[in-house]
């Protein structure tokens, strides 16, 4: 069953309770919303047939994470489950039940509370939408409610676990909690805009040594210890031809890169200045004509091309320009797993760092700075070892990569909203709307 099935179930539930709520009052002062059966009630209860020590109590008192729980449900539309608030009350009506020091309520409200972890913890582990996870590994784990609850149960202070888990990563948590603090002044739900970039930075890990390319800010930053360490500018895909999103790990570095042009360069660019200027403009580029695509693939006589088919589109080529000064590769090139043949690489048009937008590449992500960003993953100098082309050099370690686009950025206390020059935010805000994720709202500036 999807989690947007989950989740209408759940809010249906909580109108149910809603409904029934005067008559728990009248058993229980101060109770708000009568026990019903969540989503993750099932695998919650089958965990509870094994596990028999409780998480959330302590005899009939809640333990302090128990109300860490509601105010974590309570701010949960803000993480994309948009039944959170009403989660929340029917949290608070099961621990103000067990406080009657009745065993069935207590035992009753254990499990509420873990059903409603549960649900919360599934939801936040949903992989990103439109992510290209390059290695399984990458895409969210543990989303099994019983993975969820023995990690819970087996956290030395269940409080720090539930602060680590929701937080999800400092990236994330930025994000959710600039609009959450917003959203105190204003009264004003969830942007659809917001909750998409939260699905989408919930991708990045919590820690660690890793990566991040973003296309909205057109920068690459590197993270260590899961802060940012370092960062520079960086060309990305055009509108047309966008940088996707991918999650992937480098693993090494190429020094003197080949560069292969594609397809609508050849025709538009290289043909043309061929029939114009020979073979010699052809042969002062370092191109190659070769013959297929393979890496192993011979190169072709290009006096024997005919130019004018392959400008107009009649005849097809594989361009290849060999290392050096025209190289549009420069000297280095950073690949990594992903079925787009997407990388990132080194450019010596300098000079396009100097515009304020740099959606201007095919795709591929050009550095204002490879050698300093070869520096960092080699931990060396990044010195040729050699002259021949395409010389690979492994990295001490592989370091996770993630290409995204982030146009929510956290700025003193408050989201504010890049251009969305792909489109993406449009498209997926109304998805979120059409499936009941989260309700229109009037764009800020």
């Amino acid at each position: 069953m999807s989690s947007t099935i989950l989740r209408s179930i759940a809010c249906g539930a909580m109108l149910l309770g809603t409904a029934s709520a005067a008559s728990a009052q009248e058993a229980i002062p101060g109770a708000a919303v009568q026990a019903v059966s969540l989503p993750s009630a099932g695998a919650v209860t089958a965990f509870y047939a094994k596990w028999s020590t409780p998480m959330w109590f302590r005899g009939s008192i809640a333990k302090p994470a128990a109300g860490q729980l509601v105010s974590i449900l309570k701010r949960a539309q803000f993480d994309g489950l948009a039944s959170g608030p009403q989660l929340a009350s029917q949290v608070e009506a099961a621990i103000a039940r067990a406080s009657s020091g009745s065993p069935a309520d207590v035992k009753a409200a254990e499990q509420t509370l873990s059903e409603a972890w549960v649900l919360y913890v599934q939801n936040l582990k949903r992989p990103t939408p439109h992510m290209i996870y390059a290695y399984p590994v990458l895409m969210p784990q543990n989303s099994r409610a019983d993975q969820i609850l023995l990690t819970a149960a087996a956290a030395p202070s269940l409080e720090a676990h539930l602060n680590a888990v929701s937080n999800v990563n400092p990236i994330y948590a930025q994000i959710r909690d600039a609009a959450w603090q917003q959203a105190q002044l204003t009264g004003a739900g969830p942007d659809p805009r917001l909750l998409t970039n939260l699905e989408r930075a919930r991708v990045f890990p919590a820690g660690g040594r890793f990566i991040v390319v973003d296309s909205a800010t057109q920068r690459l930053t590197m993270y260590e210890n899961g802060q940012p360490y370092d960062s520079m500018k960086v060309i990305v895909g055009t509108n047309e031809l966008p940088t996707p999103m991918i999650a992937s790990i480098m693993h090494y570095v190429t020094f003197n890169p080949y560069w292969n042009a594609p397809d609508h360069l050849v025709r538009k660019a290289i043909a043309p200045k061929t029939i114009a200027g020979g073979m010699k403009y052809f042969n002062s580029k370092g191109y190659e004509v070769m013959v297929d695509w393979s890496e192993g693939s011979a190169a072709i006589d290009p006096t024997t091309i005919d130019w004018k088919a392959v400008a107009a589109g009649k005849v097809r080529l594989r361009i290849r320009q060999k290392p050096g000064k025209e190289n549009f590769m420069g000297i280095l090139k950073f690949p990594f797993p992903n079925p787009e043949d997407i990388f990132l690489h080194d450019t010596p048009a300098k000079e396009l760092f100097n515009k304020a937008s740099r959606n201007l590449s095919n795709g591929c992500v050009r550095l204002e700075d490879a050698p300093r960003f070869g520096r960092w993953l080699l931990g060396r100098e990044p010195v040729p070892p050699g002259t021949e082309p395409e010389i690979r050099v492994q990295m001490p370690r592989g370091v996770p990569i993630f290409l995204t686009y982030l146009t929510a950025q956290p700025k003193d206390g408050k989201v504010t909203y890049l251009a969305d020059i792909y489109g993406w935010d449009k498209a997926a805000a109304g998805q979120l709307v059409a499936s009941g994720n989260a309700q229109p709202v009037a764009s800020s500036k």
